[in-house]
This record gives structure tokens, C-alpha cells and sequence, in this order.
């Protein structure tokens, strides 16, 4: 279906620029991977001209930003400026911040909060591990919903029939060797994750790199989750048992503090 198959019905002024801008921003936010010209053409189903046009107005903005042959586009800093420059928002990663910096400090690797938003899942916080040689990404990134153990404890909390329509819409990606991709297999994982209360990344979505991930099932804001990443000689069993053991504890704190602050 076509943006012009979905123009909306509200009543009011129209301003049919600002909603072909967002259908585009929306497009992309939602594509797991950067998108070309022609496939925006094709998806948004306005000519090339106009998405020629748009493109080049968010590129100026800021709103979104190209990869260094210049020929595909994804979300730009100036949306996660936005995102990130209310007043909630700030007053939560400041109050958050102290919690996974402990954590970090117990465990000794990456920390993050993320946030599932449309699809994807949002970092809003890290506590970076002390060691020269570990997994970094700034808050504001995003990552695909079927990557890791994040996405896991977020798929987890829907019912069978939304993961199937995901899986139908997406795929699941073969990021390693080690990537689930039978759909079958998947349901059965992410019904484990149920069980246990936790979910855990085995080389699955990055080579060398496991984590381990618990939902806060928070009542208030977009569903949240905490996760904990590291290279793979460093998380042994008994290191991700200790991990485990740690997030677990703290995500009731992490969930009061939250509901409290959105």
C-alpha cells in the first residue's frame, strides 16, 4: 500500500508537504536497513521529483542523512535531537542514569535502557563498560527489532499472532551464523523468554558479542527493557548468571522510577 492509499481523513487545514515529509520519515524509521531513492520512490508511490525534493529539504534539516556514496538515506541526528530534547525525556536519563552506571559497576560490561518505538528498538540511556575494548552506541541509536536479546524480552511481551505478522512483514535476518531464522525455532525461544523472565543473545546478532536482556514492563511510556552486552571470552556461564542474577534485582527500582518520571 501507498502513502497517498493512507492520506489521512482528520478534518481540518491540509498541508499535504509536511504529510508526504512524514510519511517518508516514517518509511525510513520503519526499514531495517538504509533505503535508495528508487525504493522511496516506490514505497511512498509519489513521483521522483517530489521524493528527490524531500529528501534533499530533510538532508539540509538534518532530519535525515546519507552514507558516504551519497545514494542511501536513514534518520539523521536532528530526529534524535528532538526525541531527546524534552523535558521528560532529560529529566529521566538524569534520574536513570545513576541505576545503570551501578550496574555497569557490578558487572563490569555495557549497560543500556532502550524503549521499543515503531518497530525498533530505541537506546535512551548506556553506562559504557571501563574496559578499552567494548560495545559502544550513543543513546538516540536505534537497532532492528529481531536483533538480540533486547528485541527478544520486547517480542516476548506480545501474543503469538503480533510476532507471526512481524515475522511475516520483516523476516528474520540471518545477522550470523548463529541467527535464528526458522520461525518455528524463534516462537519456541521467545516462549522461553516467557518462562524465565529473561532473554539472551549467543553470538546471534553480532560475532564475538553476547547479552543478556529483562523487560521492565512498565506501565507508563513505551514498553522498556534493560540489557547487558560484552564480548563473548569475557561472559562466560558464570558471568551471565551473575549478570542475570543483577538485572533482574534492580528492574522492579528501574520500573518505579520510570513510572514516576513519564
Amino acid at each position: 500500500m501507498t502513502s497517498k492509499n493512507r492520506e489521512s481523513k482528520l478534518p481540518g487545514y491540509q498541508a499535504p508537504a509536511v504529510h508526504k515529509t512524514f510519511q517518508l520519515l516514517r518509511i525510513v524509521s520503519e526499514s531495517p536497513r538504509m533505503l535508495g531513492l528508487a525504493e522511496l520512490v516506490r514505497l511512498l508511490g509519489y513521483s521522483k521529483s517530489t521524493t528527490h525534493g524531500l529528501i534533499h529539504a530533510l538532508l539540509r534539516e538534518g532530519a535525515l542523512a546519507q552514507d558516504p556514496n551519497g545514494k542511501l538515506f536513514y534518520l539523521g541526528p536532528t530526529i534524535t535531537d528532538l526525541a531527546f530534547s524534552s523535558w521528560n525525556t532529560l529529566k529521566l536519563t538524569e534520574i536513570i542514569q545513576p541505576v545503570i552506571n551501578d550496574i555497569r559497576g557490578q558487572v563490569g560490561e555495557t549497560v543500556f535502557l532502550g524503549g521499543l518505538v515503531r518497530k525498533r528498538v530505541l537506546i535512551m540511556g548506556v553506562a559504557e563498560a571501563d574496559d578499552p575494548i567494548k560495545i559502544s552506541a550513543p543513546a538516540g541509536t536505534t537497532i532492528p527489532l529481531f536483533a538480540g536479546a533486547a528485541g527478544k524480552v520486547f517480542l516476548a511481551g506480545l501474543n503469538s499472532d503480533q510476532v507471526d505478522q512481524l515475522i511475516l512483514e520483516k523476516g528474520l535476518p540471518r545477522y550470523t551464523p548463529r541467527s535464528i531464522t526458522d520461525t518455528k525455532e524463534y516462537m519456541a525461544e521467545l516462549e522461553q523468554v516467557r518462562k524465565q523472565g529473561y532473554a539472551m543473545d549467543d553470538e546471534e546478532y553480532i560475532t564475538g558479542i553476547k547479552a543478556v536482556a529483562v523487560a521492565l514492563h512498565n506501565r507508563k511510556g513505551p514498553p522498556m527493557a534493560l540489557w547487558v552486552v560484552g564480548l563473548s571470552n569475557t561472559m562466560d556461564h558464570t558471568k551471565m548468571k551473575q549478570v542475570i542474577d543483577v538485572i533482574r534485582d534492580i528492574t522492579e527500582k528501574l520500573r518505579l522510577i520510570l513510572e514516576d518520571s513519564l
